[in-house]
C-alpha cells in the first residue's frame, strides 16, 4: 500500500525521523519541508542514496503543496531546547512558528492525522487544534510515548527483564509534571514490586526511575545538544499504529474529552491509536495520588496556554 508523509522541519529531529521512517519500510514516499532549502535538499539526497539498501521509497524536498496527498504532516518545525531550558520556556518561539506555518499548510492539505513532535508538545497540540479546526482525534502529539518507554527500560534494567515485557505508563504532560502510574505497572503480568519479589531482588526505588525519566531530556541535551534517536523511534511507532490501523494503546497526546472530568488542554493518556489517529481515550482507573498529580499537570499546561493567550 502506498503511504506518505510530509515533515515539517528538516533540523536534527524532523531527519533523524525521516530517516527512522525511510528504514522502517511503511513508506512509499516522504517529502521534507524547511525554510532552509539547501540544508533539507542536501539531508533529502544523503537519505535517497540510501535508498538501494532500504526497499522503494522516494524521500525528496518540496513546498506544503507536495504534502497535499500526505497521509500523515508530522510537525517537527521550531527551535530546540537549549540547556537549562524547560520545555514550556521553548513555548513561545515555537508558538509563533506554528501560527506561521500551519495556516499555508491547510490551505494546501487534503487532509489525514497531523503529528505534533514539535515541544512544549501538549501546548502546541492544543494549539494546532484550535488552528487547524481538524476533528480532535486527527490532531495528536507524540505526548509521553517517550516518557512511557523510558519508564519501562528503567524498570526492566532493575528487574532484569526484556523491556518489551513491562508493560507501564507515563501520563500527564510531557515534561516536568509528568504522571508515573505505578498502580498499573505490571511485569508478566503481575505488579512491578510482585515481579522483583519473585526475582528475588528489591522493590524499585519510585523516586529515583521519576526523576531519572524527568531529566533524561535534561541530560542528553547537556551533552550533545539535542534528542532526536529515541523521539524518532517514539514517532515511527505511532506512524506504523496509524498506517497499519492497528489500534494501539499508546500514550499520545490529544484534547480533553472530559476524561476524569477534564477538559480545556492537550495531555497524554493510554490511548487507542488507528487509522483515525486518537480513536479513544483510555480513562483507566487511577490511585487517588496519581489523579490527584494529573489534575496539577493539566493545571500548569493550561496556566501556560493562558500566558500566550490560548
Amino acid at each position: 500500500m502506498a503511504a506518505k508523509v510530509g515533515i515539517i522541519g528538516a533540523g536534527r529531529v524532523g531527519t533523524t525521523v525521516a530517516y527512522t521512517l525511510m528504514l522502517s519500510g511503511l513508506l512509499t514516499e516522504i517529502v521534507l519541508v524547511d525554510l532552509d532549502r539547501g540544508k533539507a535538499e542536501g539531508e533529502a539526497m544523503d537519505m535517497a542514496d540510501g535508498a538501494a539498501f532500504t526497499g522503494p521509497v522516494r524521500i525528496y524536498v518540496g513546498e506544503y503543496a507536495d504534502c497535499s496527498d500526505a497521509t500523515i504532516i508530522i510537525f517537527c518545525a521550531g527551535a530546540n531546547q537549549r540547556p537549562g531550558e524547560s520545555r514550556l520556556d521553548l513555548l513561545r518561539r515555537n508558538y509563533e512558528v506554528l501560527k506561521n506555518v500551519l495556516p499555508p499548510l491547510m490551505r494546501c492539505w487534503k487532509g489525514g492525522v497531523l503529528l505534533m513532535v514539535t515541544n512544549p508538545v501538549d501546548v502546541l497540540t492544543y494549539a494546532a487544534s484550535k488552528i487547524t479546526g481538524l476533528p480532535p482525534g486527527l490532531v495528536i502529539g507524540s505526548g509521553t510515548v517517550l516518557d512511557s518507554a523510558r519508564f519501562r527500560h528503567l524498570l526492566s534494567l532493575h528487574a532484569r527483564t526484556d523491556t518489551r515485557n513491562v508493560h507501564a505508563y507515563v501520563i500527564g504532560e510531557h515534561g516536568d509534571s509528568a504522571v508515573f502510574v505505578w498502580s498499573k505497572a505490571t511485569i508478566a503480568g503481575v505488579s512491578t514490586d510482585e515481579f522483583c519479589r519473585r526475582r528475588g531482588i528489591p522493590e524499585p526505588d519510585r523516586e529515583y526511575i521519576a526523576a531519572r525519566v524527568r531529566r533524561a531530556a535534561a541530560d542528553i541535551i547537556s551533552r550533545k545538544g539535542a534528542t532526536n534517536y529515541a523521539v524518532s523511534l517514539a514517532v515511527r511507532r505511532i506512524v506504523e499504529a496509524i498506517l497499519h490501523n492497528q489500534h494501539s494503546v499508546l500514550t499520545v497526546s490529544g484534547p480533553l474529552d472530559g476524561a476524569y472530568g477534564l477538559h480545556g488542554t492537550c495531555v497524554s493518556l493510554p490511548s487507542i491509536v488507528g487509522a483515525n489517529g486518537r480513536e479513544q481515550v483510555l480513562a483507566l482507573p487511577l490511585a487517588p495520588e496519581e489523579e490527584v498529580a494529573l489534575r496539577k499537570s493539566v493545571s500548569i499546561l493550561q496556566e501556560a496556554q493562558r500566558q500566550v493567550g490560548l
